[in-house]
């Protein structure tokens, strides 16, 4: 079709405007070939003509349809030209906000002049992994896109940020920097990224200054080397500069600055370690107040003089070398303040004692004499002599200035050496992305030597643009096949050769600088003669002679000539310098100290690989005898170097391009100059792109995408199975021309227009459809009203007319009944009347009577109750003086039996410490313990008599209430009697008032009588009247009053209820919360756990490997092989996973920090090995030592320690545990029980503490002979000791006769023995009895408080009580009174159960202790003393033992247990165990192994076990934690270990599910607590993993298969694109779809059934998996401008009714898995909502309550419309909804956290397995274990 032929009615073109630069019309005609007029209509709506060139007769530029327009990609346009270019941008900036757009291979950046929330985190998480073509534009994907192609391609990349000064280049870079350093990390611990990023603000402070056009402006050009390792983790960084403005140090232009450091330093003067410099305001200095403008607004210098120290610090600058660099910098300022007087027009002074250079001369450290001398003077040497000679006023000031330059110079490079050595690293770097800030072109008013080394700079990168762009071009069709010819492409070599060729701009200005008398003029003139009229980029101004233009890629630019060849020469005086290097000062002369090998006096330093600043370039190596003269080059000679160096780099990488645009010259935010932005657009390369673009087949499509798209415009028959055939077929007969088109190998091409032309054809077609479709529509609805009409008429019509019947006949019913109702009214009326009358006399006589008896009964009752006051308190006074007399009286009885105690205590000790008394004591045994025995029953009376006491008063209090109780009935009698006597004299008063007034009536005459009674009844008349309306308005207040209660009771209800259900949610959002963080910190103990397995591992590494190496690999998995220990305050921080280091084919060289942490962590492990070493010597030396001594110690001392050593090893740990059980319970019944239950005259407590007194007793009897039968059997041991083994071990009968033997010779030893043990029997009886006494003691005086409490909690009530009336009072009291005895009865009913329960468990322990110390002493009987097996082994004795049922138990040996935890954790595979075995079995199987260790009472058993157990499960989560079976598996063990150490705890709690047999089955001997909060937190960690599993299986398949995915094929349709996503990026994996996802949870729900996972986990992880699937959905949705569609939002929401069917399917919708999902449904719903008016935008905001306000502002500003049906969303409408949700208190966060964990629990799910039933399978392998 040809293009004149798309220039039809209607058709909308672009035409030249001057002030918005381009403008859209549209036609009002046809054009027809040969037409010179176009009519056209604006958009305004004005009519206009518009000639055609009569030469070119180039029709208008036309205008893309509005579907295309807003793409992420300029080239996916159909038409491209520079107003769609322009208008895209203009849209996507201001109505959409979005400032970053793709143009083929270049990232277009919009500076927005406001923060926008889209570089967080959660962003570059983002973007990371994803294609470039699949996300929207963004500096990170352009960076992405960098980080791959280094990773895949092997090539390192170079990132070239170019634009305006305020264009965001340096922002921009910054960001790019951000992301590597972000998604690489480093290879060591020394933060590498940090550095990095730390070293922008360093760099900014000196090399950005305020200008006209931003405030923020870099002022030299810097391209940044940041170097990885092979596993692409960042080892380093270089930075090399280019072109620093030094003339601003100097000068700055009106509303300018200068560089930030120095106001920084003035902002910073008063601090204390700054006062040296002397320094003040900005203003006090020549250097920084020419702008007149020393303030940024909204920028805080001293702030950021404190984040510059704090880089510097950061980057090793030491404290010292910071105050160096100050102290320059200060002296740069004073300097500038130095003045000169002239003498006459050849010399000038610097006035004597000149204070400015006196301060430069102090912080120097130089001469001030010399310097003086110097400034005002220079030498001059010829062939023969050397001349001094003096300088003008001028000349001095600009040696000062040129002076300063070069120290500022200097100090910039100095910095940048500084900068790049700490960025160095000693590891091999093996490649690395560069990132070039570099300037745009710039042309003002006055251009000179700096604005053309610029646009030189840009010449060369524009060149090395436009080649790259070809190329790219030429590979694509070259890929495709696509037979291509020559691309025409603006080449700006002449331009280029203009400047830098021989005889060229530059040559001719260094060889003018050469010459002696050499000027700005006669530089030019040598420029006019070489290049005018022979170079058509070159011209002369009309009216200038000392200027020139070129004519560069951009624009002409006129250049002033003045300037050029000081700057180009930029001298400085020798002798300044020399002055400055013999500075005292140490920093100064390093400055200088390579000024000798360097190219020029302002070079660069030589250090580092390239040079570092604008006057860098390469060193060249000169001949020892040539002078430095002929060494010396100037600035642009060296720039020229350090450019093609730049080059060279650029071209030995692969570049991506980042082109900032500023939209207006005022900082506005979002607001767009079109003629400014064409300007910089022109002259970045973004037309020449699409200029290049559109020469050639700009649209492309895949086969499938053109077929999806165009379906509609096929037949039935022309769709065939091959796609590429059918697409064929179609396209010969939609578009004739077959030059427009072409077919490659997947994608097919076409030229500029014919999408759009397809897109008409498209929407023509679908147009008719739709006129077709509301024709049959609206006919239909129009047929449907007109019946629905008719209908409605015909009923309207009956029921009118019934309606009339109805009103006539209430008509005749309403006139008779009105009759009736007057008649029965007027009768009411007048008996109303009469009533009234009646019962307001009635009323008044009794309110009067009423009050008269009242009073009286008042006056009656005070008097009676002041009586009883009186009683009451005469009686407290006394008890309350009887109460402390007792308690003194006690007290003191208490602390004199004390003193006697401690003194009798006192003698037995010392007479214990006698032998002699040993003997005596023996002897008189039975004495002692005879008084002993007494002195316990006389502590037995005493603790009686307090019982007694205690009883008196339970007796007293109880006299008391009954006392009250009497009192209540007396004051119930005499209120009775009151009421009587208060009757009859009412009764009396109302007969003497009727006596009297007969007696008046019968004195008063007939006339006054009639006369009053008349009176009298008007009177009544108007009483009754007023008391009627106040009776009426009684009425209403009091109905006004419920009502208002009413109306009160249910709003505070509703309140109340709201309340409790906002205070539960926060509750619950407290605990999620905590437990999230606990969860966290559970995450981040295995995390540094891993981090320290690792290095252990790297260590070894190191120690063996002799060739340590670097290998790239992700480790992604827990690592839990060391010990577990039981903290839990671990820092919180992000989980990151750690990559660690591996051994590679190649020797590179290792991290020295982490070498130097290594070795020293080893160094600390042979220490602690050799101390271990030292300590297990000199255990062996005491055991030696010890032995050595026991062999000749008497036999006394070694009974003595056989005898300790038996107490100790047998009688310690059931000694403690019943002591301890008994004191608890003593202390819970005293403390925790009420004082009724355990006063001591409660039967409860009595029967409770005979038996447990009874029990005790017995005990201690019982262990007293045990240990004395034990002393015997080791004396005797000790005395038959020489004798032969063999008959000491083969009858127990001979044993006991030599016992017998033996009892007369260790008779001594034997009473010692006996007497030792007595004495510590009953000094600890004694204190046990104390203890119990002080106990009691303290009981009873609990209980005594919590009498005073009740007694005066009793008055409180009383008074209350004598403050009601008399009815009032005695319900009040009787209430309390049955409240307070039925909550007593209560509470000792609970209490009974509670003790009884108690009582039972005691008994039932003390059963089973009492049966252990039988066998135990049956045993001793039995078998000989431990310490002769300890001695000489002996042959074990087979002791033959009953058949047992099976206890549900497994023993195995101690050597066993790794074979155990191998064959069971370590070996076992899962898929096995899972599809063949019960679920569950390792871990009953372990449990069943606890249990029998339990029951030997081997607490090391226990804890080696479990310790081995929960390090064996890290060891395979560690190794195989990456497989979902895996750590599923053993999460549902964990869990069910968990359970079952839970459910056989004996814990209430848990057993309320056991059977009998399985309580039976708890353990006795452990209290397991501690290790089931740490099998909990095993249990979290797993959890945590396996979602890390799920998520890294998930993650793939969401997008494609949520978003990508049609699952409802044809009801989007693809829209055009320019299919600029990058070839070279990750290749496609395969295509996912709804029904891969589900096929994926069904896999993992059903691996986590066959598991035996708790449902309620299982409802947790599906929840977990659900919100991955929302988050990371809902992520890409609001980052990607083609999915935010109506089309797509029903998409989304099919896909999601999918996920609630599974839902459904599984029985899981109560899991809130489906809530998760809410955010997305919310947007998928705002896709498809109507967008226009003020009541959607409400439905909008009452709808979305789980987005956040940006979520929804982003989604609206994303939405386009795939079809030309739908409309877009207006800007008005989008600020109406900001507008309306700005009081929403929401995260400003655009994203999900796809990462975020919910916490997890772990609910008690008891088995309902016996443990005796369960059978071990031959296949684990574990025969060596046996059931007991």
């Amino acid at each position: 079709m040809a293009a004149s032929e798309l220039y039809t009615k209607f058709a909308r073109v672009w035409i030249p405007d001057p002030e918005e630069v381009w403008k859209s019309a549209e036609l009002l005609k046809d054009y027809k070939p040969g037409d010179k007029v176009l009519l056209l209509q604006l958009e305004e709506g004005k009519d206009l003509e518009y000639r055609l060139d009569p030469k070119t007769k180039e029709l208008p530029h036309l205008r893309n349809p509005d579907i295309l327009v807003g793409e992420n990609d300029l080239t996916a346009l159909s038409y491209l030209h520079e107003p769609a270019v322009l208008h895209n941008l203009r849209v996507r900036f201001i109505d959409s906000k979005l400032i970053y757009t793709y143009c083929g291979i270049v990232l277009v950046a919009i500076n927005p002049y406001e923060q926008l929330p889209i570089y967080g985190e959660d962003i570059i998480n983002a973007y990371s992994g994803q294609n470039m073509g699949d996300m929207d534009p963004h500096i990170f994907a352009v960076a992405e896109e960098a980080y791959k192609q280094m990773a895949r391609d092997e090539r390192n990349q170079s990132i070239i940020v170019s634009g305006e000064s305020g264009a965001g280049k340096t922002v921009s870079a910054k960001y790019a920097m951000r992301y590597f350093a972000t998604v690489s990390g480093s290879a060591s611990e020394a933060n590498v990224e940090e550095k990095v990023l730390a070293s922008n603000p360093i760099m900014e402070s000196i090399g950005n200054a305020k200008t006209t056009r931003n405030d923020n402006s870099s002022r030299f050009g810097k391209y940044i080397e940041i170097g990885f390792d092979k596993r692409y983790r960042i080892i380093g960084a270089n930075m090399r500069t280019y072109l620093l403005e030094k003339s601003r140090v100097v000068f700055q232009a009106e509303e300018e600055r200068n560089y930030h450091i120095f106001y920084q330093l003035c902002a910073s003067a008063k601090l204390p370690e700054f006062k040296m410099l002397r320094l003040g305001n900005a203003n006090h200095f020549h250097y920084t107040k020419q702008g007149g403008s020393p303030v940024i607004e909204g920028v805080d210098d001293a702030k950021e003089m404190a984040h510059t120290r704090q880089a510097c610090t950061l980057l090793g600058i030491s404290e010292s070398y910071q105050m160096g660099i100050f102290r320059i910098l200060a002296g740069i300022l004073h300097l500038g303040n130095v003045g000169f007087t002239s003498r006459d027009s050849d010399s000038c002074t610097i006035p004597p004692k000149h204070e400015p250079l006196s301060i430069f001369c102090d912080l120097m450290g130089v001469d001030y004499e010399e310097m003086c001398h110097w400034l005002c003077h220079r030498k001059l040497a010829t062939a023969t002599e050397t001349y001094i000679k003096p300088i003008s006023k001028l000349q001095a000031t600009n040696a000062r200035d040129a002076l300063s330059k070069h120290i500022y110079a200097k100090l910039f490079n100095w910095i940048v050496d500084h900068v790049n050595q700490a960025l160095h690293s000693a590891v091999k770097q093996h490649s690395f992305i560069g990132v070039l800030d570099i300037y745009g072109f710039e042309t003002f008013e006055i251009n000179s030597f700096e604005q053309f080394c610029i646009n030189y700079a840009n010449e060369k990168l524009q060149q090395q643009f436009n080649m790259h762009v070809f190329k790219l071009e030429q590979e694509e069709y070259m890929k495709e096949q696509i037979p291509w010819t020559l691309i025409d492409f603006y080449d700006n070599q002449p331009c280029i050769n203009l400047i830098e060729s021989k005889l060229g701009i530059l040559d001719l200005l260094d060889e003018e600088c050469k010459m002696p008398k050499g000027t700005d003029d006669t530089w030019a003139q040598k420029l006019y003669n070489t290049h005018l009229n022979k170079c058509a980029l070159f011209e002369k101004p009309r009216l200038s002679n000392k200027a020139f233009i070129i004519q560069h890629f951009a624009d002409k630019v006129e250049y002033q000539c003045e300037g050029f060849l000081e700057k180009n020469k930029d001298t400085v005086f020798e002798e300044q310098i020399k002055v400055l290097k013999s500075s005292k000062f140490k920093m100064l002369p390093e400055l200088f100290q390579d000024d000798e090998k360097a190219i020029s006096p302002t070079s660069a330093t030589s250090s580092g690989r390239t040079p570092l600043t604008r006057l860098s370039a390469k060193p060249t190596k000169g001949r020892p005898g040539q002078t430095a003269k002929e060494h010396k080059k100037t600035v642009g000679h060296q720039f020229r170097n350090s450019l093609h160096l730049l080059m060279e780099t650029l071209n030995a990488t692969t570049p991506h391009y980042v082109r900032c645009i500023k939209p207006n010259d005022f900082k506005f935010p979002f607001t767009f100059d079109e003629k400014r932005a064409v300007q910089q657009l022109r002259a970045c390369g973004v037309l020449e792109t699409i200029r290049i673009s559109a020469a050639g087949f700009p649209s492309r499509w895949t086969y499938q995408e053109f077929f999806s798209r165009y379906r509609v415009l096929m037949k039935q028959k022309d769709v065939l199975s091959d796609r590429k055939q059918t697409c064929k077929n179609v396209l010969e007969k939609l578009i004739l021309d077959k030059d427009k088109y072409q077919f490659g190998k997947t994608k097919i091409f076409f030229r500029a227009g014919q999408v759009a032309y397809l897109e008409k054809l498209r929407a023509d077609k679908l147009r008719a459809a739709c006129i077709r479709i509301q024709k049959t529509i609206r006919g239909w609805l129009l047929r449907k009203k007109y019946l629905r009409m008719r209908k409605a008429a015909i009923t309207v019509q009956r029921y009118v007319r019934g309606y009339q019947a109805r009103c006539y006949a209430k008509f005749l019913r309403r006139t008779k009944a009105a009759t009736v109702i007057q008649k029965y009214w007027r009768m009411y009326v007048a008996h109303r009347k009469y009533k009234i009358t009646r019962a307001a006399t009635i009323v008044l006589q009794s309110y009067l009577r009423g009050y008269l008896a009242r009073n009286r009964y008042r006056k009656i009752l005070r008097e009676h109750k002041a009586v009883i006051i009186q009683k009451w308190v005469r009686g407290w006074l006394a008890r309350t003086y009887y109460k402390k007399t007792m308690h003194a009286i006690i007290y003191l009885q208490c602390c004199f039996r004390r003193m006697m105690a401690k003194r009798e205590l006192k003698k037995l000790k010392i007479e214990a410490r006698s032998v002699e008394r040993y003997k005596k004591l023996h002897i008189g045994m039975e004495n002692k313990i005879m008084q002993l025995q007494r002195k316990v029953d006389e502590q037995n009376k005493d603790y009686k008599c307090l019982m007694e006491k205690l009883t008196n008063l339970e007796g007293t209090y109880n006299s008391e209430t009954e006392k009250l109780r009497s009192d209540l009935e007396r004051l119930q009698l005499s209120e009775e009697e009151a009421k009587i006597a208060t009757g009859r004299v009412l009764s009396l008063q109302e007969e003497i008032a009727k006596l009297r007034k007969d007696l008046e009536q019968t004195r008063s005459e007939k006339k006054s009588i009639e006369e009053r009674a008349d009176k009298y009844k008007q009177e009544t008349e108007q009483l009754v009247s007023v008391l009627k309306e106040e009776n009426t308005l009684l009425k209403q207040e009091k109905e006004a009053l419920n009502h208002l209660i009413v109306e009160q009771a249910k709003e505070m209800t509703e309140t109340m209820e709201k309340k409790l259900v906002e205070e539960t949610k926060q509750l619950e959002l407290d605990l999620n919360d905590e437990r999230l963080r606990y969860q966290n910190l559970l995450n981040e103990f295995s995390r540094l756990e891993e981090r320290y397995d690792d290095l252990k591992e790297e260590m070894a590494l190191m120690v063996n490997v002799p060739k340590p190496g670097h290998k790239r690999t992700d480790s992604t998995h827990s690592s839990n092989e060391s010990e577990y220990t039981f903290s839990s305050e671990i820092a919180e921080t992000e989980d990151i996973p750690l990559r660690t280091e591996e051994p590679s084919e190649k020797k590179v060289p290792l991290d020295m920090s982490l070498f130097l942490k290594l070795q020293k962590r080893v160094t600390e492990l042979e220490q602690e090995k050799q101390m271990m070493q030292d300590e297990l010597d000199r255990k062996e030396e005491q055991v030696l030592r010890s032995k050595a001594k026991e062999e000749e110690r008497p036999q006394i001392r070694g009974a003595e320690l056989e005898y300790e050593s038996l107490k100790r090893q047998e009688l310690e740990s059931e000694n403690k545990k019943l002591k301890n059980e008994l004191n608890e319970l003593r202390k819970a019944l005293s403390e925790k029980s009420a004082p009724e239950v355990t006063a001591p005259g409660a039967p409860a407590y009595r029967v409770l503490m005979e038996q447990l007194t009874s029990v005790s007793e017995e005990l201690d009897v019982r262990k007293e002979e045990v240990l004395i039968l034990r002393s015997q059997l080791v004396s005797q041991k000790e005395a038959i000791q020489p004798k032969d083994d063999k008959n000491t071990m083969t009858d127990s009968t001979i044993l006991l006769e030599d016992v017998q033997k033996m009892k007369d010779k260790g008779e001594i030893a034997q009473a010692y023995i006996g007497l030792k043990e007595t004495n510590r029997l009953l000094e600890s009886q004694l204190q046990s009895q104390k203890r119990s006494h002080e106990n009691e003691a303290e009981a009873l005086r609990g209980e005594i408080q919590s009498l005073k409490e009740e007694n005066n909690r009793q008055q409180q009530l009383l008074a209350q009580n004598l403050q009601l009336p008399p009815e009032a009072r005695i319900e009040a009291s009787l209430q309390h009174e049955i409240t307070r005895l039925t909550n007593e009865n209560l509470d000792l009913m609970e209490q009974l159960e509670k003790q009884d329960k108690t009582v039972r468990k005691l008994k039932k322990q003390l059963k089973v202790f009492a049966k252990k110390i039988g066998e135990l002493e049956v045993g001793q009987m039995e078998t000989i003393s431990p310490g002769q097996i300890i001695d000489e082994p002996i042959r074990p004795v087979n002791i033959p033992r009953k058949e047992k049922d099976f206890q549900g138990m497994l023993e195995y040996k101690k050597e066993d247990e790794q074979k155990l935890v191998k064959n069971l954790i370590l070996e076992l595979k899962p898929r096995g165990v899972a599809v063949n075995l019960i679920p569950g079995l390792p871990a009953y199987i372990l449990f069943m192994c606890v249990r029998h260790a339990d029951y030997l009472n081997d607490d090391q058993k226990v804890r080696s076990l479990l310790t081995s157990t929960i390090n064996s499960i890290k060891k395979v989560l560690k190794k195989r934690g990456d497989d979902f079976e895996t750590v599923s598996f053993w999460l549902s063990n964990t869990c069910r270990f968990l359970h079952c150490l839970k459910q056989y705890s004996g814990e209430e709690g848990f057993m309320k599910h056991n059977t009998s047999r399985q309580n039976e089955h708890c353990l006795t001997n452990f209290d397991l607590a501690e290790y089931r909060q740490v099998l909990s937190d095993l249990a979290i960690q797993i959890y945590q993993q396996l979602v890390r599993v799920l998520e890294n299986i998930l993650q793939p398949m969401i997008v494609s298969g949520m978003l990508e995915h049609e699952t409802i094929q044809g009801v989007s349709g693809v829209k055009p694109t320019g299919l600029r996503k990058r070839t070279s990026s990750i290749a496609d994996e395969g295509t996912y779809t709804l029904d891969s996802i589900l096929r994926q949870l069904n896999s993992f729900h059903s691996v986590m059934c066959q598991h035996g996972m708790d449902p309620e986990l299982i409802k947790q992880v599906v929840k977990q998996m659900f919100y991955i699937v929302g988050a990371i959905t809902l992520n890409n949705l609001l980052l990607r401008k083609d999915m935010c569609s109506w089309s797509k939002g029903m998409q989304i929401r099919y896909n999601v009714s999918q996920l609630e069917e599974w839902l459904r399917d599984k029985n899981l919708m109560n899991s809130g898995a489906k809530e998760t999902l809410e955010p997305l449904i919310q947007a998928a719903q705002l896709l498809q909502v109507k967008k226009k008016t003020d009541d959607d935008a409400e439905a909008i905001c009452s709808m979305c309550n789980a987005l956040t306000t940006a979520q929804i502002v982003k989604v609206l500003n994303l939405y386009t419309p795939v079809n030309e049906f739908e409309e877009r969303v207006s800007v008005s409408f989008i600020r109406t909804i900001q507008m309306r949700l700005r009081d929403r208190k929401d995260s400003p966060q655009l994203l999900m956290d796809a990462k975020h964990i919910f916490p997890v629990t772990f609910p008690f799910n008891p088995s309902s397995l016996a443990l005796e039933t369960i059978q071990i399978p031959a296949s684990l392998g574990l025969g060596f274990i046996s059931r007991v």
